[in-house]
């Protein structure tokens, strides 16, 4: 809940200077985007004409060009995953769940108001699925070549202002496969508009991240990256302040530089404090950094960076140490996908996410295997998860050496970051071809951030006479426990940590294994050939004081990779917690290995047996960390044990419906009690809560679960009916789950079964105002309905590009030679004539220096199902007469600027518009506005 509510709180650190000042603005682009599912095939270049201007800047074809009729596609909001969206293929690659992916296109229009003009303006992608080709105004502007980098796009170029209207397209390959996991499909990530100053701080561009230099004493070596994109030599006073978390200035620094045009200069700020309050995983404080840049003592840019105060070590013989207190890293490694959402998922849910890992113990987080969202870190700081920070491709080559800049450039001020991890589970780790990668890898990484080790997820190769582990900081080990103490041995100066192990099997809910159906039980008795049960891997690292750590595969189930089964299964089984984030067995059990601060007792499994089960043993569980356990059944003692902190304790009870009772103690002192109990049929729905509201602000989402319950009010731990949801109020649902790995349900819609017992549906908040409510409505054949009110509190939104409906931009023009003889406003040009009639556009004037001048578009392709269309021509400066192949449509008889408005029958046979203007020489003439065809 804090981490949400942080997030949302309005924040503002005061300049202490100047109020009058042009600061940097940042716009969402989520909003009005037109999608199409599927390729749009670029025409053939042929003939004279289409050759030379194909290979001429600013040409873009098909769906590229900014004359593109998009007017039939769909409008969406962003983020989106649009293979979410998609039935499950058994045809499909089961290593992305089944779904099929193919190309997809987007577009977007945009304007610019006059005073953007001199200004710098930067398009940022955060993540595309998977490769991406980006046109502007029809340039191409950016390839991304990794669907987990960001894209940040200088525009300042291409820019155009006032009427006139930017076109960004996007065709998206999402048949690239840059993983064996599901990876989803399209702008799966948050999309903006940036306008700075000229002069500005560059994206990325401040490095503030502290370092212990005494006993007491820390310092921040300031680094702040300053771009100038204006005309003119400016002189540049920098300033960095450090303020505490209740925003009390601590320290300033100031330094000065002169930086040329289209140049892009560091400068460095050195902060110095004593004593701070410290960043760990238990008190998660965060300071912040206000770096201002000022000319002629006016602030021209700014930006608030947070940091934390907290020293990393990583030793050989005795492992990891946070602040000098050695901890254990207690870590879990997930993709990024939730149910019902995919890929794109809501920065609430990644919080909801991280919440359920913090409850079961989790102090560690690999993102597996590819940097995360900014959000993400953000998130991660707020509640003290530390994070293994991964880098997608294995590569030295310059493209990935870029994309490895990118990240380590973006996330090497949050405390919460303790590894930077070069790569997972490469063949060529044994190799010398894979050593020298690494070890410019590790080079690379080093040049930008020498606070944090360097490591990479080895499954072999360590013992090699040249490897990988030669060129790293820590050495990470993907299931090679065989090889800890061997490897320690041979190696007793080399820092060790598990980066990947256990990858158990369980089904949710299930606590037999029928492997017919694809069915596993939860006693911790299945797991991967390459693998170890859940406990058996933690006893390993626990009992090793030189193993820094773990990170179990996997904290989540996730799409793809259905192991250990393939079609009907459509995701994995590898889970602490299914797709929805609800707890398997094993979440209990590391529950109690990792929280030492309060009694935990979990039993398993449920007490609702078919009546042919009554007198035959079931297996029963007591995970806890208490010194010993009682268990009861209808109230008669069974037995006590004490309690094992790696096996945990375990009973064969002979079936009998009732209740189940474990009672927990430490120091002969009852501290904790668990039960499960038979429960009657189903005869009602339940719905409730992660929170007890939802923000307004069109962006939170909460994640609601659904169960049936018995008429005691008990959950029914087998229910399997199927809930039909209703929504009313301000809200949306966007997904819908229920953590079985072999369900085909649709994620997107208003219903879904329980499976053992338990559903999600996911609702979005829309944009209010005001405190207002949404009501859901849960309604499931012979059940009980459930009506749940939803308080929904006003919020603060976006601040967004504003939306331009769709659109047909005519903005390619040719103009004519001027003529003091009345030319044929319908003739032709020779095609391989390139000269005689002159490139021009809107937006302008254009001088006469004869009487007449014919300004013509072609349009590229027929509008298509459209039987009447609006063409407009705004502010058309002189006397004009407009033809419409060939046909007069419109005279215009004023010398002064006025719209032209045309009403277009039968418009989808529309190819040419031709605008003849006529006056004198020296009259200035044109179309000043756009011309645009609704």
């Amino acid at each position: 809940m804090f981490a949400i509510l942080f997030l949302l709180k309005p924040f503002s650190i005061k300049a202490q200077t100047s109020s009058n000042t042009a600061l940097p603005k940042k716009f969402s682009l989520n909003k009005g985007w037109k999608f199409h599912l599927g390729d749009v095939e670029f025409p053939v270049v042929r003939g004279h004409y289409m050759s030379y201007a194909n290979a001429k800047a600013g040409t873009a074809w098909g769906a590229a060009a900014p004359d593109y009729d998009d007017h039939n596609w769909r409008t969406l909001t962003l983020p989106h995953d649009w293979a979410s969206e998609q039935p499950f293929d058994s045809t499909a690659n089961l290593s992305q769940g089944y779904r099929n992916r193919g190309f997809g296109w987007y577009r977007r229009q945009f304007k610019l108001d006059s005073t953007d003009r001199g200004k710098y303006l930067e398009l940022q992608f955060e993540g595309i699925a998977t490769y991406a080709t980006i046109w502007v105004n029809g340039l191409l502007v950016h390839r991304n070549w990794c669907g987990y980098t960001s894209s940040y796009i200088d525009i300042t170029p291409f820019a155009k202002y006032g009427d006139q209207v930017n076109t960004i397209a996007i065709r998206v390959d999402a048949n690239a496969q840059e993983g064996w996991w599901y990876e989803g499909a399209g702008i799966y990530r948050n999309t903006w508009l940036i306008k700075r100053e000229s002069v500005h701080i560059i994206t990325d561009g401040v490095y503030a991240n502290p370092v212990k230099t005494g006993a007491t004493t820390w310092t921040i070596p300031g680094e702040i990256t300053i771009e100038n994109s204006g005309n003119d030599t400016r002189q540049v006073d920098l300033e960095m302040s450090l303020y505490t978390p209740d925003l009390k200035l601590l320290t300033t620094g100031h330094s000065s530089i002169d930086i040329k045009p289209l140049c892009k200069k560091a400068s460095n700020i050195t902060l110095n404090y004593s004593d701070p309050r410290l960043w760990s995983v238990s008190i998660p404080t965060l300071y912040y950094v206000k770096t201002i840049i000022k000319i002629d003592s006016q602030i021209v840019d700014s930006l608030i960076t947070k940091c934390g105060f907290r020293t990393i070590k990583f030793d050989a013989d005795s492992g990891f140490y946070l602040n000098n207190q050695r901890l254990k890293l207690q870590g879990v490694c997930n993709h990024q996908d939730h149910a019902g959402v995919g890929v794109a998922v809501p920065d609430s849910i990644v919080a909801f996410r991280l919440r359920k890992l913090k409850e079961m113990g989790v102090n560690a987080y690999r993102c597996a295997h590819n940097p995360p969202s900014v959000q993400f870190l953000n998130l991660c700081d707020e509640m003290g998860i530390m994070v293994m920070d991964e880098n997608r491709n294995f590569n030295s080559s310059p493209e990935y050496v870029r994309q490895l800049q990118w990240m380590v450039r973006r996330d090497r001020n949050h405390p919460s970051v303790i590894l930077w991890s070069v790569f997972n589970e490469e063949p060529m780790q044994g190799s010398e071809i894979g050593y020298q990668m690494v070890r410019r890898m590790s080079h690379t990484v080093k040049e930008l951030d020498t606070t944090r080790p360097v490591t990479a997820a080895m499954n072999g190769g360590l013992f090699d006479p040249v490897n990988v582990s030669q060129a790293v900081d820590v050495v990470g080990f993907n299931y090679q426990s065989y090889a800890y103490d061997r490897f320690h041995k041979e190696n007793p100066t080399t820092a060790l940590t598990s980066s990947e192990d256990v990858s158990g099997f369980m089904t949710r809910g299930a606590f037999t294994t029928n492997k017919a159906k694809h069915i596993l039980d939860s006693y911790d008795t299945q797991y991967a050939m390459w693998g170890t049960s859940q406990r058996k891997g933690w006893k390993l690292i626990a009992e090793r004081p030189f193993i820094a750590g773990n990170f179990i595969w996997s904290g989540f189930d996730y799409h793809g990779e259905p192991s250990p089964f393939g079609w009907p299964s459509a995701s994995s089984f590898f889970g602490l917690m299914d797709l929805c984030g609800f707890p398997k067995m094993a979440y209990y059990l590391h529950q109690a290995q990792w929280i030492k601060d309060k009694p935990v007792l979990h039993l398993i499994p449920h007490w609702n047996w078919p009546a042919d089960s009554i007198g035959k043993k079931i297996k029963v569980m007591v995970l806890s960390n208490v010194e010993s356990v009682k268990l009861y059944l209808n109230g008669q003692l069974l037995g006590e044990q004490k309690v094992d902190p790696y096996e945990m304790n375990t009973w064969m009870i002979p079936y009998q419906p009732g209740t189940l009772k474990a009672v927990g103690f430490a120091k002969n002192k009852q501290i904790a009690t668990d039960l499960v109990a038979t429960t009657g049929d189903a005869v009602s729905v339940r719905i409730s809560t992660d929170r007890l509201f939802i923000n307004g602000d069109g962006l939170d989402a909460l994640p609601i679960t659904v169960e049936a319950l018995d008429t005691k009010g008990r959950h029914v731990p087998n229910a399997s009916d199927h809930i039909k949801f209703t929504l009313t109020g301000p809200a949306r649902i966007i997904g819908l789950g229920n953590g079985d790995p072999n369900s085909h349900e649709p994620e997107k819609g208003d219903q879904r079964s329980l499976f053992n017992g338990l559903a999600q549906v996911i609702i979005q908040s829309n944009e209010v105002n005001k405190d207002t409510q949404v009501t859901l409505h849960a309604i499931a054949k012979g059940l009980k309905p459930f009506v749940l009110k939803i308080p929904v509190k006003a919020g603060r939104p976006l601040l967004y590009a504003p939306v331009i409906s769709s659109t047909l931009l005519i903005d390619k023009w040719l103009m004519s030679p001027m003529t003091d003889q009345k030319p044929d406003p319908d003739q032709v040009i020779a095609e391989n004539d390139m000269n005689s009639w002159q490139p021009t556009s809107t937006g302008k004037l254009t001088t006469l220096t004869a009487q007449y001048v014919i300004f013509r578009s072609s349009l590229s392709k027929p509008l298509a199902n459209v039987e009447k269309a609006h063409l407009l021509l705004k502010k058309a400066a002189g006397k004009a007469k407009v033809y419409i192949d060939g046909h007069l449509a419109y005279q215009k008889i004023d010398q002064e600027p006025a719209d032209i408005s045309i009403e277009i029958e039968q418009a989808q046979l529309v190819k040419q518009i031709s605008v003849l203007f006529e006056g004198k020489a020296g009259d200035r003439i044109g179309i000043m506005g756009t011309v645009e065809l609704k």
